[in-house]
């Protein structure tokens, strides 16, 4: 069984990361794509969103959405989450599966700070976003981590965006699902100042 782990923020859940979920399924022929919102990701500075609100989200997000599921092993981890932990205690509970990490070029690009990070890829096949036409990511120094490319769609959003767009009070339907928009302005969610918040 192939399976796709696709962890983040999803501070919130946008277009572009479905886009991205939606290719790694089709191109890696994944069974599954199991999304992992972070409970602490330790190199998230700024404080996020309630976690009751960011899954809640994602489900509206994902629902419907075929071989796609959430799961909820680092928002029930207490402390600081990091992949390689996660990715073994899946591996305990889920043995015989192939594991697909899938990755932004960014995090691609500081794959070398992560924690533990040469076990992990004794682990996980390195799936990363590359959009059509572009270099292939390198890493910090020039270093290249054995991967495969997802071709990613032209869609250039990241979670701050919306989040600086709900708090200027600017329309955010083309960022987001329908479903995700309404939960948004339902619970008053990002609308204080974020012209300090970090990209995500």
């Amino acid at each position: 069984m192939r399976v796709g782990l696709y962890g983040g923020s999803f501070d919130p859940v946008h277009n572009a990361h479905l886009a991205l979920a939606r290719s790694a399924r089709d191109v890696l022929a994944l069974d599954e794509v199991r999304w992992i919102p972070a409970g602490q990701p330790w190199q998230k500075p700024r404080a996020m969103t309630a976690a009751v609100h960011r899954e809640a989200m994602l489900r509206l997000a994902l629902d419907g959405e075929r071989a796609f599921l959430i799961d909820r092993i680092e928002l029930e981890h207490a402390g600081p989450s990091y992949t390689l932990d996660t990715v073994r205690a899946l591996a305990a509970a889920m043995p015989g599966r192939q594991w697909f990490l899938i990755v932004g070029a960014d995090q691609y690009r500081r794959f070398d700070t992560w924690h533990g990070w040469q076990e992990l890829l004794e682990r996980v096949v390195l799936a990363v976003a590359n959009r059509p036409g572009e270099p292939v990511a390198e890493a910090a120094g020039g270093a290249r981590f054995p991967h495969v490319d997802v071709p990613l769609p032209m869609l250039d959003i990241a979670s701050s965006d919306v989040r600086d767009r709900v708090a200027r009070r600017l329309p955010i339907a083309d960022l987001v699902p329908p479903d995700v928009a309404r939960y948004i302005d339902l619970h008053g969610l990002y609308q204080a100042p974020a012209a300090d918040r970090n990209r995500s």
